[in-house]
């Protein structure tokens, strides 16, 4: 007999009942890590058109796509690296999970060292640079671990699922730029399958 395989559907639903169970959100991380985990080894669990680049707009070495979004904030994407796709240091002021479902992604996380009084100035160090695998999880926790950049060092596209406990488009985030120090706000756009 074949083993079933776990879906989006059922990640949808145990996920969402892990958050109206809890309001920690160290423990929703924690047991939806696992959940996520779980996700990500099912490679069919999003459409083939869902694993590539979307090939038009600004961004076609890229691909956004929505799998889910609540009305209460939760949101699940789909976000393809394309060889060389590179985004800089960014914020997510909600806690996120980022699954690797296909390839490697270079993760680069960052402390914030000054005291943020200045809305356009962020004094930022290099924590930690890792590469996420296959069936890895890496967890973002806001106002403690959530700066990060994100590299694609290989010649094919690296696919990842996002879960997030707020909708990214609903909430104001900052770019940092590591030479200046700059500060820069931003709301994230549509999705390519919207």
């Amino acid at each position: 007999m074949a083993a079933t395989r776990y879906t989006l559907d059922e990640f949808i639903h145990d996920i969402t009942e892990e958050l109206k169970a809890e309001a920690d959100d160290e423990k929703i991380l924690d047991r939806g890590s696992a959940l996520l985990e779980r996700l990500i080894r099912n490679p069919q669990c999003i459409p083939p058109d869902y694993r590539v680049p979307s090939g038009t707009g600004r961004n076609h070495n890229h691909g956004s796509y929505l799998l889910h979004r609540s009305p209460d904030g939760l949101l699940i994407t789909v976000q393809v690296w394309g060889p060389g796709d590179h985004v800089g240091p960014h914020d997510h002021h909600t806690w996120g999970m980022i699954g690797v479902m296909d390839n490697v992604l270079q993760e680069t996380r960052f402390r914030r060292l000054d005291d943020g009084s200045r809305p356009e100035y962020a004094h930022l160090e290099k924590d930690r640079m890792f590469y996420s695998r296959p069936g890895e999880v890496s967890l973002l926790i806001p106002g403690k671990d959530e700066i990060h950049q994100l590299d694609n060092p290989e010649d094919r596209p690296t696919v990842e699922i996002h879960v997030y406990g707020m909708d990214l488009a609903q909430i104001d985030r900052c770019q940092f730029d590591l030479e200046t120090g700059g500060v820069r706000p931003f709301i994230s756009g549509s999705y390519d399958n919207e």
